[in-house]
C-alpha cells in the first residue's frame, strides 16, 4: 500500500516580530497556569465559556469512538478509506518500522472512527441523546477547538517541544475543524450576459469570505510560529523540578537549595507547577538571548491574536437577551464616584482614574469592565432614543450624526476610553459578559472559528511569555546571589 502523503499548506503573511517586551509574570488560566510574581489576568480563561460542557465530555481524544460504528467489509475497504482522508486532509499513524498491511488496515480504521466521532458531535451538536437539544454548529465547533486546545497544551506546563502524538493531534483535528472555511464564500457579480431574447443575465462568481480570507491564514503563521518557538527549546540550559521534590530526575544537576530560596522570595502558591531551575552560576549570555528573543517574538504574536480576536468579537451580534439586562440608569452601574469624575472633569483622563481606584483583584478588575461596558451601551441607546433612532443596529454607527455635545454621547465615549484603557494596563483581562454572550449566542460558523482559534493562541502566546519571564527571573536571582 501507498504511504499518505499530506503536504502543509503555508502561508506567509510577511510577518516580523518586532522587539519589545511584556512583564507579564502571572496568570490564571482555565487548563494552564503560570507563576504568580505580579497582578495579571488572562482574557483567554476556557472557563469563561460558561455555556461549554466539562472537559471530559467533550475533549477531543486520539482514541477512536466507544461507538463502534460499522464500516465497509469491501475489499476494496483499504483503498476507499484512504481517499476518504485524502479528501479530508488526515493523516495515517502508520508504525515506521513494521508496514504490515493488516497494521496499516487498523491505523485507517482508527483513523475513520474519529472521524465519525467528529463527524456525529458536529451534527449532534454536543446531545448525544439525539433529542434535538443541542447546540448550534457554531457554538459547536468553538467548543471543540477550546477543548482541543486544552487536551493538547493544557497538561504541558514547560518550555519544550510538544511530544509528537500531540502535535500531530494538534494539527489533524485543527485542520478537520478549519476545513469547513474552505466552503464558506460570497457571491459577486463578475460578467454579464444577454440572452437570445434581450434578456440581461448577471453571473456571480463565489470567493471566500473576506474576515475568513485576511483572517484565517494570519492565524495559521500564528499556529505555526508558536510550535517553532517551543520546539526551540529541545536543549537548553535550564530544566525543571517540581515544587517540594528531592527526586534525581527532577533536579538533574545544580544545588537545590540556593533555589529553594528563592522560590520562597517569589512567593508562588502554585505549589503544583514545576519550578525552573538554573545551574550555580546562572545561564550563559547566549541562552538569556535566545529567551529575551522568544520572549519578544511572542509577545508579539500575543498582541496580534489579541487584536485578531477583538475585531471579531467586535464584530458579532449583541445577543437580544444581553440587551434586556442593561441597567435603566448608567450611573447607579457605575457607581457615584466613578460617574462623577466622568460627568464632570472637563479633560478625562482614563488612567488618572484607575491609578485611584485601587484596582487589587481579578474579580475588582472583571466586575468594573462590566459595569463600563455595561453604561456605555446604557448611554449609547439613551443618546440614540434621544435622536429618534428606534432601531438598535444604529448603535454600531452611533455618533456619525450626533449632537457631540450630548451628556449621554460625552459620557459613553469617555466609558469607552476607560474600557480600552482598562483592557491596555490588564491586557490578560478574563473575557466580559459581552464577550461571553456574544460567543454563547452567535450563530455565524466563519466567526466561531475566527473568534475561538485567535483566543485559544492568545492563551498560548501568553503562557509562552509568562514561562520565558520565570525563567529570567531565576536566572536573575540567581546570579544576584553571587554578587
Amino acid at each position: 500500500m501507498d504511504n499518505l502523503s499530506n503536504t502543509d499548506e503555508s502561508y506567509d503573511l510577511g510577518y516580523q516580530p518586532s522587539p519589545s517586551s511584556m512583564d507579564q509574570n502571572d496568570q490564571t488560566p482555565g487548563y494552564s497556569t503560570l507563576s504568580g510574581d505580579s497582578f495579571a489576568y488572562c482574557r483567554t480563561n476556557s472557563e469563561t465559556s460558561a455555556f461549554s460542557e466539562p472537559l471530559e465530555y467533550q475533549s477531543y481524544s486520539s482514541e477512536p469512538s466507544p461507538s463502534f460504528w460499522p464500516g465497509s467489509k469491501s475489499g476494496g475497504g483499504v483503498h476507499s478509506n484512504q481517499a476518504v482522508l485524502n479528501r479530508l486532509g488526515m493523516n495515517q499513524h502508520k508504525n515506521v518500522v513494521d508496514h504490515d498491511k493488516l497494521d496499516d488496515q487498523e491505523a485507517l480504521d482508527a483513523e475513520l472512527e474519529m472521524m465519525k466521532e467528529r463527524f456525529a458531535k458536529l451534527l449532534l451538536g454536543e446531545d448525544m441523546s439525539g433529542s434535538g437539544n443541542g447546540v448550534c454548529t457554531a457554538v459547536t465547533i468553538s467548543n471543540s477547538i477550546t477543548n482541543l486546545y486544552a487536551t493538547v497544551f493544557g497538561q504541558n506546563l514547560r518550555l519544550e517541544p510538544l511530544k509528537p502524538e500531540k502535535r500531530a493531534m494538534w494539527k489533524r483535528e485543527m485542520d478537520c475543524l478549519l476545513s469547513v472555511c474552505d466552503y464558506i464564500v460570497e457571491f459577486i457579480p463578475t460578467t454579464s450576459q444577454n440572452l437570445q431574447d434581450g434578456t440581461a443575465m448577471e453571473v456571480m462568481s463565489s470567493k471566500p469570505r473576506a474576515d475568513i480570507y485576511i483572517n484565517l491564514p494570519a492565524l495559521r503563521k500564528l499556529d505555526a510560529m508558536l510550535i517553532e518557538i517551543l520546539d526551540s527549546f529541545e536543549d537548553t540550559e535550564f530544566w525543571y523540578a517540581e515544587q517540594g521534590s528531592m527526586s534525581s530526575n527532577s533536579t538533574r544537576s545544580g544545588p537545590l537549595g540556593s533555589f529553594r530560596r528563592i522560590v520562597v522570595q517569589r512567593k508562588d502558591d502554585k505549589w503544583w507547577l514545576p519550578v525552573p531551575c538554573v545551574p550555580p552560576e546562572g545561564l550563559s549570555e547566549k541562552s538569556r538571548k535566545h529567551l529575551r528573543h522568544n520572549r519578544d517574538c511572542t509577545s508579539q504574536i500575543h498582541k496580534a491574536a489579541m487584536a485578531i480576536n477583538s475585531s471579531i468579537l467586535a464584530e458579532m451580534e449583541i445577543p437580544d437577551s444581553y440587551l434586556a439586562t442593561l441597567p435603566k440608569s448608567g450611573k447607579a452601574c457605575l457607581g457615584e464616584s466613578i460617574y462623577r469624575y466622568m460627568f464632570s472633569a472637563e479633560k478625562f483622563s482614563p488612567d488618572y482614574l484607575l491609578d485611584h481606584l485601587n484596582i487589587a483583584s481579578e474579580h475588582e478588575a472583571l466586575d468594573l469592565a462590566d459595569r463600563v461596558e455595561a453604561s456605555m451601551y446604557t448611554w449609547r441607546r439613551k443618546a440614540c432614543m434621544a435622536h429618534s433612532k428606534s432601531s438598535w443596529d444604529m448603535v454600531k454607527d452611533l455618533m456619525s450624526d450626533t449632537d457631540r455635545s450630548d451628556k449621554n454621547h460625552i459620557l459613553a465615549e469617555r466609558a469607552e476610553s476607560l474600557l480600552f484603557a482598562l483592557k491596555q494596563k490588564y491586557p490578560e483581562l478574563s473575557q466580559t459578559s459581552l464577550d461571553t454572550c456574544k460567543i454563547q449566542y452567535n450563530r455565524d460558523v466563519g466567526q466561531a472559528v475566527l473568534e475561538s482559534y485567535s483566543r485559544v493562541l492568545e492563551g498560548l502566546a501568553f503562557n509562552l511569555v509568562a514561562w520565558i519571564e520565570d525563567v529570567l527571573f531565576v536566572d536573575r536571582s540567581v546570579r544576584d546571589q553571587d554578587r
